[in-house]
């Protein structure tokens, strides 16, 4: 194989969503601790069951990255090899691809590998590997396709909104009656994923409709002007669907794609939670 794409789990796509015959696409799992039972991120894992476990899970789960051996095997089936990750700021998955790129080097100097900090997950991931693949099939060079993965990821933007706080309650990252307040309250919490790839909230707002205004509000102060948007959703099409007619109306000359959250996404995002990407 020439070329191969690889990414961990939390991009949020499955091999057969990139149909490219110039180009392979794998993805390394993280695995979740539940309980008693353990959880591999890869193609076949059940979200469905994956939420419903860690909904009846009253003490706190955990979550591991990839293991360099797992990069390691991917990096070894290609010439080329263009890596991205979930933000290393948020995730050991970085630091385990650079330890691989590192090891695989060592003994195949000729290889070439390049590993992307997303400083981002989920959709932006998905738009970013969707993008290497166009550029992979139009035959640019890997040197190219590098530094324009590298801008696009600069120009690219996350949101999300969270209707679910009991996996940040259990994890000691919100006290039991701010999550308890808010759920009762039916409120959503709003953040954004910063240049630097840390998580900050923007604020919180009751009910979903105004939750997705202010999505509309940070896009709209982020200067979108229309393009793509990809939105993740955890087990919630219907308010994604609301979010696409809403962006549709003020953007008409923009594609909005819709993806099912994996493994790693459902775990933060939780059922109902949704992670947007667009172009600056």
């Amino acid at each position: 194989m020439i070329w191969n794409i690889v990414a961990d789990s939390s991009c949020d796509l499955r091999k057969a969503d990139i149909e490219c015959s110039a180009v392979g696409f794998d993805t390394v799992p993280f695995i979740f601790k539940i309980g008693d039972a353990e959880y591999v991120d890869e193609e076949n894992l059940d979200t469905m069951t994956l939420i419903e476990a860690m909904e009846n899970c009253s003490t706190a789960s955990s979550s591991a990255c990839p293991s360099p051996h797992a990069w390691e095997e991917l990096f070894m089936k290609a010439e080329n090899t263009i890596a991205i990750t979930i933000s290393g700021n948020l995730s050991g998955s970085l630091n385990s691809a650079l330890l691989a790129k590192e090891n695989v080097l060592a003994d195949h100097p000729e290889k070439k590998i390049a590993v992307l900090d997303s400083c981002s997950t989920g959709p932006e991931c998905a738009m970013c590997i969707r993008k290497v693949a166009e550029w992979i099939k139009e035959g640019l060079d890997f040197e190219t396709i590098v530094a324009r993965g590298e801008e696009f990821l600069k120009n690219t933007r996350t949101c999300f909104a969270l209707s679910s706080f009991d996996n940040l309650v259990k994890n000691g990252r919100m006290s039991r009656l701010a999550g308890f307040m808010a759920k009762a309250l039916g409120m959503w919490g709003i953040g954004i994923a910063s240049d630097e790839g840390t998580i900050v909230m923007r604020g919180k707002s009751r009910g979903s409709t105004k939750a997705l205004a202010l999505i509309l509000d940070y896009m709209q102060k982020s200067n979108f002007s229309g393009g793509t948007v990809a939105i993740s959703h955890c087990c919630n099409l219907p308010m994604a669907e609301m979010l696409k007619t809403s962006i549709l109306s003020q953007w008409p000359n923009t594609n909005v794609d819709f993806l099912e959250t994996r493994g790693l996404d459902s775990y933060y995002a939780e059922r109902g939670g949704l992670i947007v990407a667009f172009g600056k």
